[in-house]
């Protein structure tokens, strides 16, 4: 493959990549070595990409699709730490402490990834210090919140917990609207809770003017209750 087909080849890696926080610093030559170092894999729904305590051999960015973190108990109940789609990343904390994996990672969806192994990573962190600056900010942003999530758990009851997650999902997008690609069950494994609380508890918002359901939306109709609930 000549320089020109190589070019055009990485050229739609390397515009998603401007999209991930932790390169959104680096200029085009920079973005493009690390297309160059990673190698792209793709993963069918429901399939497992890592297991906890594997090796921290790489650095995971979601090309497209969505992975989700979860931790499983000896009950084999699965507790979701994040539901992770287009331009975020994973697998960093292992390559920085060496340690192994801290929890699954599991396709939700058919999902496309950009796989940075460690030396690969190393080499781009020597050559591009911004990626520090930026990896900085991410974790920075991670503990912040864990720190929201762990005080949710113990400060709020199910109801606020749920409204809590539905005013994040709807900050991502815009703050109004939630498209419906998740499931009561997954909402339960997020919040700790079971299926049948989320369903009663969405009635309730949904009886109760808070929100509104459809087939492929959720929208935000009362933000201030919704708020007040989740203790914001």
């Amino acid at each position: 493959m000549d320089a020109t087909s190589s070019s055009d080849a990485l050229g739609p890696v390397v515009e998603r990549l401007t999209r991930v926080p932790l390169f959104s610093h680096l200029d085009e030559s920079e973005l493009t070595r690390i297309a160059v170092a990673a190698r792209q894999k793709s993963y069918p729904k429901h399939s497992m990409i890592l297991f906890e305590d594997d090796p921290g051999d790489a650095l995971y960015v979601v090309l497209s699709g969505e992975v989700k973190v979860v931790l499983v108990g000896e009950d084999g109940r699965e507790v979701i730490l994040s539901i992770l789609k287009e331009a975020d990343f994973f697998g960093e904390m292992a390559l920085i402490d060496d340690q192994p994996r801290s929890a699954h990672v599991i396709a939700v969806t058919d999902a496309d990834l950009l796989v940075l192994r460690r030396e690969e990573f190393h080499q781009c962190l020597h050559e591009s210090p911004h990626i520090a600056l930026g990896l900085l900010r991410e974790l920075s942003r991670r503990l912040r919140q864990a720190d929201d999530k762990i005080g949710g758990l113990i400060l709020l009851d199910v109801n606020g917990r749920i409204a809590r997650l539905l005013l994040e999902w709807a900050s991502e997008h815009d703050g109004q609207r939630i498209p419906r690609t998740v499931t009561h069950h997954t909402i339960a494994q997020m919040v700790g809770s079971s299926r049948e609380t989320v369903s009663r508890t969405l009635k309730e918002f949904v009886d109760g003017a808070l929100i509104e359901v459809t087939r492929d939306r959720i929208a935000i109709l009362n933000r201030e209750r919704l708020e007040q609930l989740a203790g914001l």
